[in-house]
C-alpha cells in the first residue's frame, strides 16, 4: 500500500461493527465469529468474497458427518455464515443444495417434578440460592444473572 493510503477495515472488525450495529448480543457476536474463522480456517484461509454456497454446503456437512455437531449447532453456524454473507458482504448465497444433516439425538429432556425443585432450592443458600431461585423463577440466562447489580 502506498504511504498515506489507509488499508481496508480487516474482516473482523468489519463483522464486530456490523454486530454491534444490528445490536446482536455479546455472545451472538462472539459465537458467530467463531464459526466464521472455522469457515475460513477448514478452506484454507480463503477470503468468504472468493467463496460461495459449495463451500458453505461443505462446511455445514463437515460438521455433521466428520464433526458430528447436533442439528441445532449446524444450524448456528448456518445463522452465522447467512450473517455473514447476506449482511456484510452482500452475497447472495442463492440454494445451498443438499447439506448432511445429523443424526436426530433420542434423548429426552430430564424435567424435574415441583417437589424435586423445591428440594432443590431449599438445599441451596446464600448467594447461590438467591441465584437459583433468580434462575429459576424469572427465567434468566447465567450470564444475565451474574452480571445483575444491585
Amino acid at each position: 500500500m502506498p504511504h498515506g493510503v489507509p488499508s481496508p477495515p480487516r474482516l473482523e472488525d468489519s463483522f464486530r461493527q456490523l454486530a454491534r450495529l444490528r445490536h446482536l448480543s455479546y455472545r451472538t457476536e462472539q459465537t458467530y465469529w467463531d464459526w466464521i474463522k472455522r469457515f475460513i480456517l477448514i478452506h484454507h484461509r480463503q477470503h468468504p468474497r472468493d467463496m460461495g454456497a459449495a463451500e458453505v454446503s461443505a462446511f455445514l456437512t463437515h460438521l455433521a458427518v466428520n464433526r458430528a455437531v447436533a442439528a441445532s449447532t449446524q444450524n448456528q453456524a448456518l445463522n452465522a455464515l447467512i450473517f455473514l454473507y447476506r449482511e456484510l458482504l452482500k452475497i447472495d448465497l442463492g440454494k445451498l443444495g443438499e447439506v448432511g444433516r445429523p443424526r436426530l439425538s433420542r434423548k429426552m429432556p430430564v424435567v424435574l417434578s415441583r417437589e424435586e425443585v423445591q428440594r432443590l432450592l431449599d438445599a441451596l443458600e446464600g448467594t447461590l440460592g438467591l441465584m437459583a431461585r433468580l434462575l429459576y423463577g424469572a427465567g434468566l440466562r447465567l450470564t444475565e444473572c451474574v452480571r445483575l447489580r444491585i
